[in-house]
């Protein structure tokens, strides 16, 4: 007992995800056709792109590029703005919980030199601008990745899908940190030099461009993660330990527990039936307990309603911590700085957070 104790309090969503997929297993006995549930071309770019953005991250680019960013603004209304603007557009990349760790850390570094009592305002700023920005791209979150794959959506009809709910959230998050007063000029010690392993960097860059091509379907995902898994062998080993495992595995049983339930004829149709019409309000309220990622890969199974499904889980992120496994980061992060205040961080994080997701919901609403 203590054992699963210690699993699920290491990793909630794998333990539910795990013990799910078990139980569904004494309905539909495992069989050589469990095989034929599992996405992997999604588990294979996942590990590719998890492992490559490590490595340009060990390269140091993000840091690079974020400080000499800093280094140019003349206030911390700007400085606010350059930290929340990388975790929007970098999130795009290299996802929101890359993007939250390693912004976040270097947001605090840098406002409790000037304005520590704004420390908590910037870390939810960045932490909304990540889940908001990341649902811009496939690659940006793993819902995202999976739900192109499973529905088979094209780029321009996934832009298609979120680009007025990603600019408009852009406007949301420029026009709440300009409304933020504006503490003082930065000091000149903020202006950090930093360098770049230039070398590093164009493998990791050319590996990310070979990722890319398999997002797009022009690169078959096999020969990606062959490409990958060889470079990454060669040039630095100490990457494989940066991919989140435990990620995969969620996946993995999520897939068997979805694929198990499709079989229960009864089931499946009671559960369509339950969120037929309702896919976007479902996949909100069900990301609020047990996170977007999980939601987007439960409902799948049970709707054609791909542009709600995408839509719902990508605004699900906000609302509460868990709502999006990249806000647990930042707050764990806020969490050593000295003298914090979780109870206040919590607040302010509810309150921007269910605020902005219930504009952003309505507004959906209101045009579907």
């Amino acid at each position: 007992m203590t054992k699963i104790a210690e699993i699920f309090k290491s990793d909630t969503v794998l333990f539910i995800a795990a013990t799910v997929a078990m139980v569904s297993m004494f309905f539909v006995p495992p069989n050589l056709n469990y095989i034929e549930y599992i996405d992997f071309r999604v588990l294979a770019l996942l590990f590719c792109l998890m492992a490559v953005v490590s490595g340009t991250q060990k390269a140091g680019l993000f840091n690079y590029l974020s400080k000499k960013l800093i280094s140019i603004t003349k206030n911390f209304r700007q400085t606010t703005l350059v930290l929340v603007l990388l975790c929007f557009f970098s999130s795009m990349l290299i996802t929101n919980d890359v993007a939250l760790i390693t912004f976040v850390p270097l947001a605090i570094s840098v406002v409790k030199e000037i304005a520590p009592k704004k420390i908590i305002f910037v870390v939810v700023m960045q932490t909304v601008a990540a889940n908001l920005g990341s649902m811009f791209t496939p690659m940006g979150n793993p819902q995202n990745l999976f739900l192109t794959s499973f529905y088979n959506i094209s780029i321009p009809e996934f832009l298609k899908i979120v680009a007025p709910v990603a600019l408009l959230s852009l406007v949301l998050i420029i026009c709440i940190v300009c409304l933020g007063k504006n503490e003082k000029t930065l000091p000149p010690e903020t202006k950090i030099h930093i360098s770049l392993d230039k070398n590093a960097l164009l493998v990791y860059l050319a590996l990310f461009a070979v990722c890319l091509l398999t997002v797009i379907n022009i690169l078959n995902w096999k020969i990606t993660l062959g490409i990958v898994c060889i470079s990454l062998f060669l040039k630095d080993k100490t990457l494989f330990k940066t991919v989140d495992y435990s990620l995969l595995f969620t996946f993995l049983s999520f897939f068997i527990f979805v694929g198990n339930i499709g079989n229960i004829e009864k089931l499946r149709t009671f559960i369509s039936s339950l969120i037929n019409g309702q896919e976007l309000v479902f996949s909100v309220a069900i990301s609020q307990i047990i996170s977007n990622v999980p939601a987007a890969l439960m409902l799948s199974g049970f709707t054609n309603n791909s542009t709600a499904l995408v839509l719902g889980t990508n605004i699900g992120g906000l609302g509460t911590p868990v709502a999006s496994l990249a806000s647990l980061i930042s707050l764990k992060l806020y969490s050593k700085v000295d003298n914090c205040n979780v109870k206040k961080y919590l607040m302010w994080f509810s309150v921007i957070n269910i605020g902005i997701m219930a504009m952003l919901l309505c507004l959906v609403l209101w045009v579907m």
